[in-house]
């Protein structure tokens, strides 16, 4: 088994999902494709979900996988595999967080002004069972910015997904490093002559 060499494919995947995750933030600042003011926006996409919790937070253990699965480090590199570990703790947490945003995000529905040229949350205090996800023909409630519910629904759910594909990446990558950790990364060439 060679736990540094799946440290290093996990790494290769979180870089391009921490990537999306950005780009998804950041267009959710500009419903529809359009500008508006700060008090126009969203208030949980100011939390950031995308860039720190998918981005930032993705990039730093990614970079640490594959350092630690770097082929010249191969044999028995327990410190990497366990700085690897650490940081996969600390990359799941915002992933995490990130998750908890996006949904509470879906949840509330987006700022829009709903016909009075007053910017509100129409959809804040529904049920489960009413809830705006479910019925689409209440979407026309909100109208400024255009489409801003489809807006806020598809990147929010795009983020909710990065967050949890993320999560398992960086859960399964704890589980890795205490192998790697305790066993080291894999067998080198004399080793398994000698096992022969």
């Amino acid at each position: 088994m060679c736990t540094g060499k799946c440290a290093k494919c996990t790494g290769d995947l979180l870089f391009p999902l921490g990537l999306l995750a950005i780009v998804g933030n950041i267009l959710l600042f500009f419903p529809n494709g359009e500008v508006w003011r700060t008090e126009e926006i969203t208030e949980k996409i100011w939390f950031f979900p995308g860039v720190i919790g998918g981005g930032l937070l993705a990039f730093l253990p990614a970079s640490v996988m594959k350092a630690a699965g770097h082929e010249g480090n191969c044999c028995a590199n327990r410190c990497g595999m366990m700085l690897s570990m650490l940081m996969s703790v600390l990359g799941a947490a915002g992933a995490l967080y990130c998750m908890i945003v996006s949904a509470v995000g879906l949840q509330d529905g987006p700022l829009c002004d709903t016909g009075d040229g007053i910017f509100i949350y129409p959809f804040l205090n529904g049920t489960t069972e009413e809830s705006y996800l479910f019925n689409q023909t209440s979407w026309i409630e909100c109208e400024r910015p255009h489409n801003v519910v489809m807006w806020n629904v598809v990147l929010f759910s795009i983020l909710l997904s990065i967050g949890t594909l993320e999560a398992v990446l960086l859960l399964a990558q704890v589980v890795n490093g205490l192998i790697g950790c305790l066993c080291g990364t894999c067998m080198n060439k004399n080793q398994q002559t000698q096992l022969a």
